[in-house]
């Protein structure tokens, strides 16, 4: 897939995919002889696991770290300590949802209270 179907996909922006791709998080797996950016399937699934942590708060850094558990799983899928790596951010993920959960509450309870004035 060329980019413009991509951000079409993801919902993503081209500023976006290039920041990412600046910064590592992704990369084109080919490019065209014309030098387009060509994404496969697994390209747009590793896009959709950035998009998905960054409504969590989670820094480039941190993205880059589970990324790289990701890559090495694939690898090695029986690698206890990057199974338990997984499970830290999991864990980690649930309580940021958590939190994210409390604090839409809070928004609701606030739009309600601006409702009665």
């Amino acid at each position: 897939m060329r980019i413009g179907e991509v951000t079409e996909r993801t919902s993503l922006s081209l500023r976006t995919l290039r920041h990412w791709e600046d910064a590592g998080l992704v990369s084109p797996s080919a490019r065209t002889e014309g030098n387009f950016r060509l994404y496969t399937e697994t390209d747009v699934e590793r896009l959709l696991i950035i998009r998905r942590m960054k409504p969590l708060g989670y820094t480039l850094d941190e993205m880059r770290e589970l990324l790289d558990v990701v890559d090495a799983l694939a690898v090695t899928p029986d690698d206890a300590l990057l199974r338990a790596r997984l499970n830290e951010v999991r864990e980690g993920a649930a309580l940021r949802r958590e939190k994210l959960t409390e604090h839409l509450a809070m928004a609701d309870e606030f739009v309600g209270l601006l409702a009665r004035l």
